[in-house]
Protein backbone atom coordinates (compact mmCIF):
# COMPACT_ATOMS: atom_id res chain seq x y z
CA UNK A 1 0.00 0.00 0.00
CA UNK A 2 2.53 2.65 0.81
CA UNK A 3 4.53 1.87 -1.98
CA UNK A 4 1.47 2.34 -4.35
CA UNK A 5 0.60 5.82 -2.18
CA UNK A 6 4.07 6.49 -3.34
CA UNK A 7 4.77 6.37 -6.95
CA UNK A 8 1.28 7.91 -7.06
CA UNK A 9 2.58 10.60 -5.29
CA UNK A 10 5.41 10.58 -7.94
CA UNK A 11 3.64 10.34 -10.68
CA UNK A 12 1.53 13.67 -9.33
CA UNK A 13 4.73 15.87 -8.59
CA UNK A 14 6.22 14.72 -11.81
CA UNK A 15 2.46 15.81 -13.75
CA UNK A 16 2.93 19.10 -12.12
CA UNK A 17 6.30 19.50 -13.01
CA UNK A 18 6.10 18.64 -16.46
CA UNK A 19 2.63 21.39 -17.04
CA UNK A 20 4.47 24.50 -15.19
CA UNK A 21 7.18 23.71 -17.16
CA UNK A 22 5.20 23.90 -20.19
CA UNK A 23 3.97 26.81 -19.54
CA UNK A 24 6.72 28.33 -18.99
CA UNK A 25 8.34 27.35 -22.59
CA UNK A 26 5.23 28.09 -24.44
CA UNK A 27 5.59 31.98 -24.11
CA UNK A 28 8.21 33.77 -26.07
CA UNK A 29 9.24 37.13 -25.64
CA UNK A 30 7.68 39.73 -28.01
CA UNK A 31 8.90 42.99 -29.54
CA UNK A 32 5.98 45.72 -28.59
CA UNK A 33 7.33 47.96 -31.51
CA UNK A 34 7.55 45.24 -34.46
CA UNK A 35 5.16 42.48 -33.40
CA UNK A 36 1.56 42.27 -34.73
CA UNK A 37 -1.83 42.45 -32.69
CA UNK A 38 -2.11 38.30 -33.01
CA UNK A 39 1.68 37.70 -31.64
CA UNK A 40 1.13 40.39 -28.89
CA UNK A 41 -1.90 38.85 -27.70
CA UNK A 42 -0.90 35.06 -28.00
CA UNK A 43 2.49 35.81 -25.93
CA UNK A 44 1.58 37.99 -23.46
CA UNK A 45 -0.66 37.43 -20.27
CA UNK A 46 -3.93 39.43 -19.40
CA UNK A 47 -3.53 40.85 -23.51
CA UNK A 48 -6.49 39.95 -25.76
CA UNK A 49 -6.81 41.43 -29.44
CA UNK A 50 -8.51 44.45 -28.43
CA UNK A 51 -5.51 45.29 -26.11
CA UNK A 52 -3.03 44.19 -28.96
CA UNK A 53 -4.56 46.45 -31.23
CA UNK A 54 -4.95 49.19 -28.71
CA UNK A 55 -0.75 48.98 -28.07
CA UNK A 56 -0.61 48.83 -32.08
CA UNK A 57 -2.86 52.14 -32.31
CA UNK A 58 -0.80 53.70 -29.55
CA UNK A 59 2.42 52.93 -30.77
CA UNK A 60 1.86 54.00 -34.58
CA UNK A 61 0.31 57.55 -33.16
CA UNK A 62 2.71 57.85 -30.90
CA UNK A 63 6.08 56.43 -32.14
CA UNK A 64 8.47 53.19 -31.06
CA UNK A 65 7.80 51.76 -27.00
CA UNK A 66 11.22 52.84 -25.72
CA UNK A 67 10.78 50.78 -22.02
CA UNK A 68 7.63 48.26 -21.02
CA UNK A 69 6.91 50.48 -18.29
CA UNK A 70 5.15 52.85 -21.22
CA UNK A 71 2.63 50.40 -22.15
CA UNK A 72 0.50 51.70 -19.16
CA UNK A 73 0.10 54.76 -21.38
CA UNK A 74 -2.27 52.50 -23.35
CA UNK A 75 -5.89 52.21 -22.29
CA UNK A 76 -6.54 49.32 -20.91
CA UNK A 77 -2.98 48.16 -19.71
CA UNK A 78 -2.12 48.98 -15.92
CA UNK A 79 1.02 47.92 -13.73
CA UNK A 80 -0.42 44.46 -12.69
CA UNK A 81 -0.01 43.45 -16.56
CA UNK A 82 2.95 44.69 -17.16
CA UNK A 83 4.66 43.31 -13.98
CA UNK A 84 3.55 39.83 -15.15
CA UNK A 85 4.66 39.99 -18.92
CA UNK A 86 7.93 42.02 -17.58
CA UNK A 87 10.55 39.43 -18.58
CA UNK A 88 8.61 38.65 -22.37
CA UNK A 89 8.87 42.60 -23.59
CA UNK A 90 10.93 43.31 -25.65
CA UNK A 91 11.19 46.95 -27.29
CA UNK A 92 14.80 46.23 -29.63
CA UNK A 93 14.67 48.56 -31.94
CA UNK A 94 14.75 47.24 -35.85
CA UNK A 95 17.93 46.87 -36.90
CA UNK A 96 19.12 49.31 -39.41
CA UNK A 97 20.72 47.83 -43.00
CA UNK A 98 23.48 49.53 -43.92
CA UNK A 99 24.54 49.55 -47.46
CA UNK A 100 28.14 49.22 -48.79
CA UNK A 101 30.23 52.06 -47.79
CA UNK A 102 31.47 54.56 -50.32
CA UNK A 103 35.35 54.83 -50.39
CA UNK A 104 36.61 58.01 -50.11
CA UNK A 105 38.54 59.03 -53.50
Amino acid sequence: MFVRNRSLVALMVGCLLLLSGAATWAASPVNINTADAATIAKELVGIGLKRAQAIIDYRQKHGPFKAADELALVKGIGPAVIAKNKELIRVDAKPVAKGPEKEAK
